[in-house]
């Protein structure tokens, strides 16, 4: 699909199931560094910016301005960053279905060295601090689709996460594991997978799951596999070639489309990251859903249709997912 005709379809998306989205609003510290610090070290950084992020307020925000409503359940704490986030979500037509809790939202900083390597060091807040009362909050919808970050999923309140989704009724969870994919314990991740969800893993995610799992680490097997062993539908994004897509009934490798293609950014970036894509799923692209009785290769196509890359290696892209 190429960039213009990407560009005509999604005015017309419209809301075909109801759509939550649980994790994190975190910010982002980022600053040039001309070297990582060493032990026992002292050395000047750079303060490039302070942005607000975390991957779940991404699909909020990319969801909003694709006219999507959803449900946001993004924990708000009572501090400074928590302040800054919820000015920052207001800004963007945003509110928490979690906010005022007690404590500050976490917050990243984030080294950028000469050649654009990243370097990351994060402080967990409120938005890894889930108990049974926020999520007594929350009203699912049956036939919902239920958007899950990995970085939750791993941190001490993932097993909390798992229990409410297995009690949930007619749901389907997206899974974005992230990096965190190789720190889940075992016996967590099986009760994921066991709910089928939907994944999306990108190149080097997909590596370590081939490796956890006892997988191929070609893309193509690896997909035959995964279905074999879950029946849950797949997505591995290849940065600037696209995305192949695996489900029970189709597979398929999407190109990618360019940068000039993406004109709209979180935080005024400068690459297209694939949270477009994420927010199609919650869309009826191709005039078919992704799940239930809707024909999978149409609605996958159109998820992969927008897939166009991850972040830039350099810091035109800043954000790491949280």
């Amino acid at each position: 699909m190429s960039g213009a005709r990407l560009h005509t379809l999604l005015p017309e998306l419209t809301t075909r199931q109801p759509v939550m989205v649980v994790g994190a609003a975190v910010i982002d510290v980022i600053a040039d560094a001309y070297a990582l610090p060493w032990r026992g070290c002292d050395i000047e950084l750079k303060q490039q910016s302070v942005n607000v992020g975390g991957c779940a307020l991404n699909i909020a925000v990319a969801l909003k301005r694709l006219g999507i409503e959803a449900g946001n359940a993004l924990p708000l704490g009572q501090g400074v960053w928590a302040e800054i986030i919820r000015n920052r979500m207001a800004k963007e037509g945003l509110i928490s279905l979690i906010d005022n809790a007690e404590g500050d939202n976490g917050w990243c900083l984030a080294l950028v060295e000469p050649d654009g390597e990243r370097t990351f060091m994060s402080f967990s807040g409120v938005e890894n601090q889930w108990n049974r009362q926020w999520l007594a909050r929350l009203t699912v919808a049956p036939g919902s689709l239920l958007y899950f970050s990995g970085y939750q999923l791993a941190s001490p309140c993932g097993e909390l996460l798992v229990e409410w989704l297995e009690e949930l009724q007619d749901v389907t969870p997206f899974i974005d594991f992230g990096p965190r994919i190789g720190d889940i314990p075992d016996a967590l991740l099986a009760r994921i997978m066991a709910c089928r969800p939907l994944v999306s893993l990108n190149r080097q995610e997909a590596e370590i799951a081939a490796e956890r799992f006892a997988l191929s680490a070609e893309i193509t097997t690896l997909g035959e596999q995964w279905q074999e062993k879950f029946a849950a539908p797949l997505i591995v994004r290849l940065d600037k070639e696209g995305a192949w897509y695996f489900s029970n009934d189709a597979s398929g490798l999407h190109s990618g489309i360019s940068n000039a293609s993406c004109r709209h950014h979180w935080g005024g970036r400068q690459s297209c990251r694939w949270r477009t894509c994420r927010a199609g799923l919650w869309s009826a692209t191709g005039g078919c859903r992704i799940t239930g009785q809707c024909s999978v290769r149409r609605g996958l196509s159109g998820i992969g249709a927008v897939i166009v890359r991850q972040r830039a290696r350099n810091y035109s892209s800043p954000h790491k997912n949280v």
